[in-house]
C-alpha cells in the first residue's frame, strides 16, 4: 500500500483477514438492497494519498473486532485494513479503530482510551444523509441504539447514536438551503 495502488477492499483469500471480519464483511453485502450503492464512489477514495493528504478519524476502542462489525453492520463500511489497527471505509471517509495504549515516544505524555463518562464528549462523528428518517429505520433495524428518534431543528434534522464504545455519531439531514 505504501506505493499509492488503491486498497478497495479486502479478498476472500486475504490471508491477513480471519473468519470474523469476512463474516462481518458478508453481513454488509446482505444489508445492501438489489442496485442500492451505500457508500459513494468508493473506487474514488484511496487509503493512500498520491498528493495532498488524507484524513482518517482515529477511535481508541476496547475491542477492535467489536467495533469494526459496529461500523461494517450499521454503516455499511468496508473493512480495508484487519488487525490492531483496522481500517474501514465509510463513504468517503476513512476510520482507523485501534486499543488504547500509553504514551510512546512521539506522544510521550498521552494516553489513549475509549471515552470514560458517555455523557461528556469531546468530538464526535458527523453523518449527512440524504433521508434521515430511512437511515434511521434501517440503522435502528440494524442495532443501532439511538438516543432519540430524529428532532427538527429547522434547518436540520438529527438524532444521535452510539457505537459500542460509547462514541457519539451525529445523523443529521440538512432541511433548509445553506447560505
Amino acid at each position: 500500500m505504501a506505493d499509492g495502488r488503491t486498497v478497495a477492499g479486502p479478498e476472500r483469500d486475504d490471508p491477513a483477514l480471519d473468519d470474523g471480519v469476512m463474516g462481518v464483511m458478508e453481513q454488509r453485502k446482505s444489508n445492501k438492497k438489489e442496485g442500492q450503492e451505500t457508500m459513494s464512489n468508493r473506487e474514488d477514495y484511496q487509503l493512500v494519498p498520491k498528493k495532498g493528504f488524507i484524513l482518517t478519524h482515529s477511535l481508541a476502542v476496547a475491542d477492535v473486532k467489536r467495533s469494526a462489525e459496529f461500523y461494517v453492520r450499521i454503516l455499511g463500511g468496508t473493512v480495508v485494513l484487519s488487525g490492531e489497527p483496522t481500517i474501514l471505509q465509510l463513504a468517503n471517509s476513512w476510520l482507523m479503530v485501534n486499543v488504547g495504549g500509553g504514551p510512546t515516544d512521539d506522544k510521550p505524555t498521552v494516553t489513549l482510551r475509549p471515552p470514560q463518562n458517555p455523557h461528556e464528549v469531546s468530538s464526535f462523528l458527523n453523518i449527512r444523509v440524504a433521508d434521515i428518517r430511512a437511515s434511521y429505520e434501517e440503522w435502528r433495524r440494524r442495532g443501532a441504539e439511538f438516543l432519540t428518534e430524529p428532532k427538527d431543528h429547522g434547518r436540520e434534522i438529527r438524532c444521535y447514536m452510539r457505537d459500542p464504545d460509547d462514541y457519539l455519531i451525529e445523523v443529521g439531514q440538512i432541511t433548509a438551503p445553506q447560505a
